[in-house]
């Protein structure tokens, strides 16, 4: 890529980039404009539009042929380099890690659907919203994943973030429950120590809640280290996404006692696609998308009627 951009900062090569994302846009096979007709669209002269063709064709990014007449056909082009020099790469978005088959249905359905577009999706996988907010704010990624319930708490406190996406309940998760050490249990007490993971804006809401009024230990954790510290005994109680795939016959589990928890519980369910409003590019591209096919495709994945790949 550095070698490539070392050749497109001069008159020729700047108008290599602009020429260059147009010609994502023609079929092989078919005619280009004319070279009055670049000159006129990009605000430049015919001398420097023949001068950027030849840069293109010089990288390999496209091959031409002039037919007299009949005007100059693209006979073939190098879609991903036309898209490096043009500078329309990946967008790059981060999602929580695939540890459930719904998020590896969601990711391969990203996946699949950019797969028709010029720009294709990139994912990161990063344990904890709060985690991924930052990285959100920080322009280390362009769209992040997470629940309906997480992004709306957001938006309150944030006026420069919206939800692109909304794929829908349960596509984040099928629900939440509480599990317990001891298989007897089916509701927290008093006295118990219930595991909580404040990087996680769902998890530790929705314990939060259902802990009001109770006198009980809230224990700091991993969201990935609920599981063993309740079969080792270290915590009693932790709310849990139920399609965790470690989960077993001997733990006790329950629902929420608490309406408020039922009730953020159910908005947890639902995965968005939280951007910056400023970033109409992202949001131009996100709206592409076809979102049923996307559902379709992690549903297939959950029923394992279709492999994930992503």
């Amino acid at each position: 890529m550095s070698r490539i951009l070392e050749g497109l900062y001069s008159k020729n090569g700047l108008a290599a980039k602009e020429i260059a994302s147009k010609m994502l846009h023609i079929k092989e096979g078919s005619r280009i404009p004319r070279v009055s007709d670049f000159a006129e669209e990009f605000s430049i002269g015919n001398g420097t539009v023949q001068g950027a063709l030849k840069v293109l064709e010089k990288l390999h990014a496209i091959k031409l042929e002039a037919r007299g007449h009949m005007g100059t056909f693209l006979l073939n082009k190098d879609i991903h380099l036309l898209k490096e020099i043009a500078g329309e790469g990946s967008f790059i978005g981060a999602m929580p890690l695939p540890y459930s088959i719904k998020y590896e249905g969601l990711a391969t359905g990203l996946i699949e659907a950019s797969e028709s577009l010029y720009k294709h999706i990139n994912l990161a996988y990063m344990r904890g919203s709060k985690q991924r907010l930052d990285a959100l704010k920080s322009r280390r990624y362009d769209f992040i994943i997470m629940s309906q319930l997480a992004a709306e708490e957001e938006i309150e406190k944030n006026e420069n973030l919206e939800i692109a996406i909304n794929f829908g309940p349960q596509t984040y998760v099928s629900t939440h429950q509480i599990f317990f050490a001891d298989k007897e249990n089916n509701k927290i007490i008093d006295g118990m120590r219930v595991g909580v993971d404040y990087t996680s804006i769902d998890q530790s809401r929705i314990t939060l809640l259902e802990c009001e009024g109770l006198d009980v230990e809230l224990v700091s954790v991993n969201y990935m280290q609920l599981f063993d510290m309740l079969i080792t005994g270290e915590i009693d109680a932790a709310v849990w996404n139920a399609d965790e795939n470690r989960t077993n016959s001997e733990m006790g589990v329950g629902t929420f006692r608490s309406s408020r928890a039922k009730e953020i519980a159910h908005k947890a369910t639902s995965s968005v696609v939280l951007i910056e409003k400023e970033r109409l590019d992202v949001k131009n591209y996100l709206e592409k998308l076809e979102i049923m096919n996307i559902v379709e495709t992690q549903t297939k994945v959950v029923r394992k009627e279709k492999l994930p790949h992503y």
